[in-house]
């Protein structure tokens, strides 16, 4: 639909639906007008959570994070993973035409199941993969019942 006044929009009755599309994309991945792309605002690391049967391990990549600027908190049942990544060093020669590494401080947040065992939690880092692992109250654990024949 053509409008005669170019610098507004038609109205239209989806209008209102398609607006809040808008605002919801451009608080996760920012405006695109603003910042010449579409690319993401911020950076949050990618983790994977795998259950056992005597834990849950989260496992968070974060390339190029020193493991005494990730803090990991938990409260309420929900396990926080924040930190920063710093830039490498600044180099006044170079000339960059486009940076897609991230520098700043990042923030995950993952709910924790009622059986977690919040006292035991630990965590390591390996090659940039930082593993919390969360145990499982004895409770929780299965347990196998033998059954009695009656006599």
């Amino acid at each position: 639909m053509k409008t005669l006044m170019p610098w507004r929009k038609p109205v239209t009755f989806f209008s209102p639906v398609r607006q809040d599309w808008d605002e919801m994309f451009q608080r996760f991945f920012g405006n695109a007008e603003e910042t010449g792309t579409t690319a993401l605002a911020s950076w949050a690391p990618q983790v994977d959570v795998e259950e056992t049967n005597d834990a849950m391990l989260v496992k968070a990549d974060l390339p190029g994070v020193d493991p005494k600027d990730v803090e990991i908190n938990v409260q309420d049942r929900t396990l926080t993973l924040r930190g920063e990544k710093h830039e490498e060093h600044e180099d006044k020669q170079k000339q960059f035409h486009r940076i897609e590494r991230f520098a700043g401080s990042f923030f995950r947040s993952i709910p924790l199941p009622v059986e977690a065992d919040l006292e035991r939690i630990s965590a390591t880092s390996n090659k940039g993969v930082v593993t919390i692992t969360i145990p499982k109250k004895a409770s929780a654990q299965p347990r196998k019942v033998a059954v009695k024949a009656k006599d």
